[in-house]
């Protein structure tokens, strides 16, 4: 399989003095998703949590909703010329009853690692459907627990530790436990694997939960949020405009600038325990 990490040799320059030495960098591959054998997708992606990958991004596009919509997920043998397995092709195959991905969703290039909409023909096309709303999620959070999220999240990033590289996505509870974490070169990678292991765990929909990134709060980050049933997102980094008209339209509530005790609370503030208001 695939390695998280890769060593490079780099020619380091500090307080004057020249030297090459290794770096350790975050791995980036190419993997191409398969429904029943159809090809889907390919996304640039960290290897490792693939199968988790692969299920959040069916749940992302509205293909799959619980555990039961999958069938398989298994590597593909000869996906090379050889006929061996490169590791970097997975085929799920759906439940007998699901129906199979709209041939509109089909992206016939790559999908790189810091956008995973592009080639969506317009807006309306990524509004899809979600199976459950967060509307009238009965989460409820104090700012407190909230400002202990982004520690929390970066103190479970191993291979940040080693590489620096890596986007980061953390389920929490309303308490502040930490549910699941996965890291990617891509925001929208590390999400779909934290969802991937929600569905294949049998937790959706993610009810009272938060999602806790560690970069901008983006609209694709909104959306699939919401299809995974998710009522709180939160990120340390600034949301686009269209993230927060969707957070607004969905009934999510949403967290940008996430610091210590400073947060930006730009929708659904009546879940959080707030002081009085100037």
């Amino acid at each position: 399989m695939g390695r998280v990490t890769a060593r490079r040799r780099v020619l380091r320059l500090r307080d004057g003095v020249a030297e090459h030495r290794p770096d350790v960098l975050a791995a980036e591959e190419p993997m191409e998703i398969r429904v029943g054998g159809r090809p889907l997708t390919v996304t640039m992606r960290t290897p490792g949590d693939d199968f988790d990958l692969a299920a959040g991004f069916l749940v992302s596009e509205g293909v799959v909703h619980t555990v039961g919509d999958v069938g398989t997920i298994r590597y593909c043998a000869g996906a090379t010329a050889d006929g061996g397995n490169s590791y970097n092709v997975v085929d799920i195959g759906l439940a007998p009853g699901v129906a199979a991905p709209d041939a509109s969703l089909e992206r016939n290039f790559y999908t790189t690692s810091s956008c995973g909409l592009c080639g969506k023909a317009s807006l309306d096309a990524v509004r899809t459907t979600a199976a459950w709303t967060v509307a009238e999620d009965a989460l409820r959070v104090e700012p407190e627990t909230l400002a202990l999220l982004p520690d929390r999240l970066r103190a479970a990033q191993r291979v940040f530790d080693a590489t620096g590289g890596l986007h980061a996505a953390g389920l929490f509870t309303a308490g502040g436990d930490l549910l699941c974490l996965r890291e990617d070169v891509g925001r929208h990678n590390a999400v779909d694997k934290a969802v991937g292991h929600a569905l294949r765990s049998g937790l959706l929909p993610l009810r009272e939960t938060v999602l806790m990134v560690s970069g901008r709060a983006s609209f694709e980050l909104v959306q699939k949020a919401v299809m995974a049933g998710i009522p709180m997102l939160a990120a340390v980094s600034a949301p686009s405009s269209l993230a927060v008209d969707l957070a607004a339209e969905s009934g999510l509530t949403l967290i940008g600038f996430l610091r210590g005790r400073s947060m930006n609370v730009y929708t659904g503030a009546e879940r959080l325990r707030l002081p009085p208001t100037r």
